[in-house]
């Protein structure tokens, strides 16, 4: 199993982690596609090679081909809207919030699977990447949608343990390169 390949992978220290995945992988408040695309999408949205291969690698036999691939452009457009969305928020010039984006997301409105697995998915790389903008709009989406708000939990939960898996890895990677060059 690729989940247990990755609590191998994360130290002691962070054993609450490894816990985490655990439960998350057993998690029944969410189907298995909406459960395996959240990882995927947010996987991608934590950018750590080895995390990405092996959520992917268990993913691939609980989704589709095309639910793998909207996960993974979930986490594609979300990467490009996160920083223009959040850039507008943040920016006290008000002009720029009615200006339009100008940016091709054509993938929003025919992601290829259902649009509230794709919508989920985007709030929580949205979680993930800090865009408070987004992480509302997606919400009202999902809601309008009826999608429950432990659904919407649970998603935002993945993307917590996955980014913190993802930073957890990346840090040791540091610290044994680190260790390496001191010897």
């Amino acid at each position: 199993m690729s989940i247990e390949a990755i609590q191998n992978m994360i130290p002691d220290f962070a054993k609450d982690i490894r816990l985490n995945l655990s439960t998350l992988a057993s998690e029944e408040t969410l189907n298995d596609q909406r459960k395996w695309g959240t990882f995927v999408a947010c996987a991608h949205g934590a950018r750590n090679a080895d995390i990405i291969r092996l959520v992917e690698a268990e993913a691939a036999t609980k989704l589709s081909p095309e639910a793998l691939n909207a996960a993974r452009a979930a986490a594609a457009i979300m990467a490009m809207n996160n920083v223009y969305y959040k850039f507008v928020g943040m920016a006290e010039n008000a002009d720029y919030k009615t200006m339009p984006a100008k940016l091709r997301m054509n993938v929003i409105g025919n992601p290829g699977v259902d649009k509230a697995d794709f919508e989920l998915w985007s709030l929580a790389v949205s979680a993930i990447n800090g865009c408070g903008f987004c992480v509302n709009a997606h919400d009202a989406i999902l809601m309008k949608a009826g999608v429950d708000k432990a659904e919407v939990q649970a998603a935002v939960r993945i993307a917590a343990v996955i980014n913190a898996a993802a930073a957890i890895v990346d840090g040791a990677v540091a610290m044994d390169q680190d260790l390496a060059k001191a010897a």
